[in-house]
């Protein structure tokens, strides 16, 4: 029985597996040549700032002495945290009623803190001065709780009445005169 017939392709084919698998092999004996493995290239070091460094570090450099005893390891105190004043006031710049969000921009620090119509309390528009809460919401700070701040006004007090008056009138507090009703006569 003869040998079964090969086509040219199937014998080109062939043919370049055995050029590839010689090249992979040469290319393997070069690198055992060179001496110079894969793992010696990728070591990496790290100096006494946290940055990366393809040299060694140096053992004859002296080395600093920390105090075991200055090191802490835990977390402050409640007393030791300061509580940021949570409320704060701000002026609308920006707001959007058919859309639903908008802006303050705080009065103290001039940042710009995002509001959305579910978070507020009362209706507000534009440089309407309003009293919030800020919570960091998923893209940075978020206005919660608004209202509309008014600002508290001085109250007038009515002038105290003088000892005089009150024994004069008999009454402790002055009445107030109504005004005249009627018209003043015309003259003829």
């Amino acid at each position: 029985m003869g040998r079964s017939q090969e086509t040219f392709h199937k014998k080109d084919v062939r043919a370049k597996k055995e050029k590839k698998r010689k090249e992979k092999l040469a290319k393997k004996e070069a690198k055992k040549e060179a001496g110079k493995s894969g793992m010696d290239e990728m070591i990496a070091y790290v100096d006494e700032f946290g940055n990366f460094s393809s040299t060694p570090p140096d053992p004859d450099k002296k080395k600093e002495e920390i105090d075991i005893d200055s090191i802490s390891i835990s977390t402050p105190k409640s007393e030791n945290i300061e509580m940021e004043d949570t409320v704060r006031i701000g002026v609308v710049s920006f707001f959007n009623d058919a859309k639903g969000f908008g802006f303050i921009r705080d009065t103290e620090t001039q940042e710009s803190v995002f509001v959305h119509i579910n978070n507020v309390l009362e209706e507000i528009k534009e440089n309407n001065m309003v009293k919030y809460e800020v919570e960091m919401g998923p893209k940075g700070p978020t206005a919660m709780n608004v209202k509309v701040h008014k600002p508290e006004q001085v109250q007038k007090t009515p002038p105290p009445v003088a000892e005089d008056a009150k024994e004069e009138s008999g009454k402790d507090a002055p009445e107030a005169e109504a005004p005249d009703t009627e018209a003043p006569a015309k003259p003829e």
